[in-house]
């Protein structure tokens, strides 16, 4: 029986650590995670025999996603042990004076975020990751730099490396929940998976937009001669670096103490915390101390208890986002908690749900920390009746009543209809967006603007303005020539190539580069919407989700009637084939493009190059054949320099490419 829980529990508990770490997705809270492996320490240490390898409490959770380059670290990047009680931290006490006689503890903030490794050479920010598995990390120096608190270079040249824990405060959080609201996107459960989702972006643009903090909490290794914790972070503030507030406790009495007093405010901190990190200040009685497999021994984390309440599920409705998303939201009894009367609680998705036996009339425990959405923590099964009610997703919308639609190995079930009211203008958004038709001058703005005055619904009513000119007129800020220069910007859309249409239409997992490889091999609208599984699927850039969902799609008769009303207006349907030159002397060959290009536009740039044979990456490696860099080259021509990269110049690409 014991050998049996004990699988039981490391199964679990790798389960949550590949939602929590690697998909940024928890499905259980952070407390009940701890009391798992609470459990599990338990019985090993009681049955050391059972204790093996792989058990996950042997290792740091994290793993390294294949998506980012690997980074191996000179030293372990450790996890904390954690306490939950004044007597765990006595305990850890009484453990330290056993090896050190004096010493000063360093009561500081557990934040709630992505722990990172940052290395700086010459006081130049060189190379930042996250901590993976504690040996191996994932390489994201592209979206650090986005992290405006992160300095890129220091006030002293110095080689050094860091931790710090990149969060997202909580007024930053809730405006970027409620836009992505606004867009019909998945709302984020917390700050902590807004912050690691954002930092684990394979686009470092998308990174930048996320309103990103940091906090640096420890030195990995330097030039610097420091004698203790607290010194080391004077002199890491002194170069630059945002470091977390430091109190210097002398005894376990006054660390107690400390954790009272933050526990009591820490709803009126800008940002979340889970708990309090405990130090010993001295870097030589740290050595002395030393660690174990997983964690130092001169540390540890004291995690708070959730703020909870309890409360009734009364009924699951299910909200339509403007990009189609259906979330399922918990319309509670309304309780008092954290400051605030909570009323409902987003229930994610229908996964979600499951995983946690949410049913209709349930007594459940919600929770809430400071401004953060309030989400069930758990549900109180031994308090259930018979009465209660389990929940499905709607097989249609519940705005356009279209059918719905999940894609396989997804969590979100979405509308496709086009022209469904819930995301009407989040479509003619993309629809219009310079990757798609480019339509000069029509922004947010004055979209919102004719939808709202419904003069728009969907693409196709965009080619049937030049009927409603006198409403246009009357719009605000729009005058006759304004009117004048928008239509034209319209009629002019028309001749766009197949591809980019292809793009407009928000196919499910097609980009625009999904779209170009329909467009060339197929040639024309028709030949896609009559293409079967097994013809898309032959295509070396589709799977069978991408071909599932483009039948999905084109098996919708409302999305067929839009794509007919679009040809009946005159757009462009079909798409020549890019010849290839596989004889060209750059066929076969990798570029990466960098700086600005004085005369040519990059996309032409990618353009030539893809007709020549050659193909374009967004990083460089051992296997870029070229980098083409122009004016304000940055980071990728360092790179180039030290792999040995061949750099060209504007003008030496394009004798190179006229050579044929």
């Amino acid at each position: 029986m014991i050998n049996e829980r004990l699988e039981q529990l490391k199964a679990k508990i790798m389960t949550h650590n590949r939602a929590y770490y690697d998909q940024d997705a928890p499905t259980i809270s952070d407390y009940e995670y701890d009391q798992l492996m609470l459990e599990l320490i338990e019985l090993e240490t009681a049955n050391p025999e059972l204790k093996s390898p792989d058990s996950p409490s042997q290792r740091v959770g994290g793993a390294v996603s294949e998506r980012f380059e690997k980074v191996s670290f000179e030293s372990p990047k450790l996890s904390l042990a954690n306490a939950f009680n004044e007597g765990d931290l006595r305990e850890f006490d009484h453990r330290i004076r056993q090896t050190v006689a004096d010493f000063v503890y360093v009561v500081e903030y557990k934040f709630d975020g992505l722990t990172v490794v940052l290395n700086y050479e010459d006081g130049l920010f060189v190379r930042g990751a996250t901590r993976g598995d504690g040996q191996t990390g994932e390489n994201i120096t592209a979206n650090l730099k986005t992290v405006r608190s992160i300095p890129l270079k220091l006030k002293k040249p110095l080689t050094l490396e860091v931790r710090g824990e990149v969060f997202m405060r909580k007024a930053d959080f809730k405006r970027l929940n409620e836009l992505r609201e606004e867009e019909g996107e998945a709302l984020f459960a917390n700050p902590r998976n807004a912050a690691a989702g954002s930092l684990r972006q394979l686009d470092s643009k998308l990174t930048a937009k996320r309103p990103l903090d940091i906090f640096v909490f420890n030195l990995e290794g330097s030039d610097l001669n420091c004698q203790s914790h607290s010194q080391t972070m004077t002199e890491l503030r002194e170069l630059g670096f945002v470091t977390s507030e430091i109190t210097l406790a002398n005894n376990i009495n006054q660390v107690i103490d400390r954790i009272q007093a933050i526990s009591e405010n820490r709803n009126d901190l800008p940002f979340e915390i889970d708990g309090v990190v405990i130090k010993v200040d001295s870097l030589a009685d740290r050595e002395r101390l030393g660690a174990t497999s997983k964690s130092p021994r001169w540390a540890i984390a004291y995690k708070f208890p959730p703020d909870q309440a309890e409360t009734m599920v009364e009924d699951i409705t299910v909200q339509v986002g403007r990009t189609g998303a259906l979330t399922p939201v918990a319309e509670l009894k309304p309780v008092f908690l954290a400051g605030s009367t909570i009323s409902r609680a987003t229930l994610h998705n229908e996964d979600y749900i499951r995983e946690k036996d949410i049913r209709i009339g349930d007594q459940v425990m919600i929770q809430k920390a400071g401004d953060v959405i309030p989400e069930v923590d758990h549900v109180l099964t031994e308090k259930r009746n018979g009465s209660e009610k389990a929940f499905d997703m709607p097989g249609n919308c519940p705005v356009c009543h279209a059918p719905v639609h999940r894609i396989a190995g997804e969590a979100v079930t979405k509308c496709l209809n086009m022209a469904c009211p819930a995301q009407v203008f989040a479509k003619l958004v993309h629809f219009v967006s310079r990757d798609a038709m480019n339509i000069d001058g029509l922004g947010k703005g004055l979209l919102k603007l004719l939808v709202d005055d419904q003069l728009i619904k969907t693409p196709v009513d965009l080619y049937d303005l030049k009927d409603h000119q006198e409403e246009m007129v009357k719009l605000e800020k729009m005058g006759q020539k304004s009117v004048a220069n928008l239509l034209a910007a319209i009629e002019d859309s028309k001749d766009r190539s197949l591809s980019r249409l292809i793009f407009g239409l928000g196919i499910p997992l097609v980009g625009a580069r999904g779209a170009k490889v329909l467009a060339e091999h197929f040639e024309s609208m028709d030949q896609i919407i009559l293409a079967s599984t097994e013809e898309l699927t032959a295509i070396y850039d589709i799977g069978e989700k991408m071909a599932q969902e483009i039948i999905d799609f084109f098996a919708m008769p409302s999305n067929l009637s839009i794509i007919d009303d679009l040809k009946a207006h005159g757009l462009n349907m079909t798409e020549e084939k890019m010849v290839i030159d596989e004889a060209s002397v750059i066929a076969g060959k990798t570029f990466v493009l960098t700086g600005t290009l004085q005369d040519l536009d990059r996309r032409e740039a990618k353009r030539m190059i893809e007709e020549k044979g050659g193909k374009v990456s967004s990083s460089i490696s051992k296997k870029t054949d070229f980098l083409l860099a122009g004016e304000k080259a940055g980071s990728k021509l360092k790179k180039a320099q030290e792999l040995g990269v061949a750099i060209l110049s504007q003008d030496e690409f394009l004798n190179l490419v006229s050579k044929g």
